[in-house]
């Protein structure tokens, strides 16, 4: 898991390749598998694909995300309120299992924060991303996760950048 964690990077330039079904399918086993509190199960997931929805989504945040209308899959979190009040943990949990699978695969992946955030539409990014995919009320959205083939791999992070004073034992 180690050497997963220092290898991801964020990839915001993807390749003009498909994702494989097989592949898709493996993303969303993952992030079903994702641990929730009480095993309740809030996220859903909406797999996006269509470039003229993806274009749209790269105006849910300002300054807009122009990585987004080039990303050939787009996987929103979604987080069932009504649920239990840890959706936001459970559905983050989800995401970054969403790029460590992603990352073993041999893909790359970039989270976009759509909670909290506003759109470059006059509005909410949770609210515009709920208008263009017909999002119900009682699902809260937190991210978008775009995942594509990379077009250049980055450095791997390494051990070195590990900042041991973040550490505390026992006490702060």
């Amino acid at each position: 898991m180690l050497e997963l964690l220092q290898k991801r990077r964020s990839c915001r330039n993807f390749q003009d390749k498909a994702v494989e079904s097989e592949k898709k399918e493996k993303l969303l086993q993952a992030a079903q598998l994702a641990p929730t509190g009480r095993n309740t199960r809030p996220w859903e997931f909406v797999v996006v694909e269509k470039k003229e929805t993806l274009w749209q989504l790269g105006n849910c945040r300002n300054p807009n995300q122009p990585f987004l209308p080039k990303t050939p899959l787009a996987i929103v979190v979604l987080g069932n309120t009504q649920k239990t009040d840890t959706w936001i943990e459970d559905a983050a949990i989800a995401s970054i299992v969403i790029q460590l699978e992603a990352e073993r695969l041999g893909l790359g992946s970039c989270w976009v924060q759509i909670r909290l955030r506003e759109s470059n539409q006059g509005m909410g990014s949770e609210a515009y991303v709920r208008k263009i995919l017909g999002i119900p009320e009682h699902m809260a959205v937190l991210s978008i996760i775009a995942v594509g083939y990379p077009e250049k791999t980055l450095p791997a992070h390494t051990l070195e950048e590990i900042n041991l004073e973040k550490i505390h034992t026992e006490i702060y």
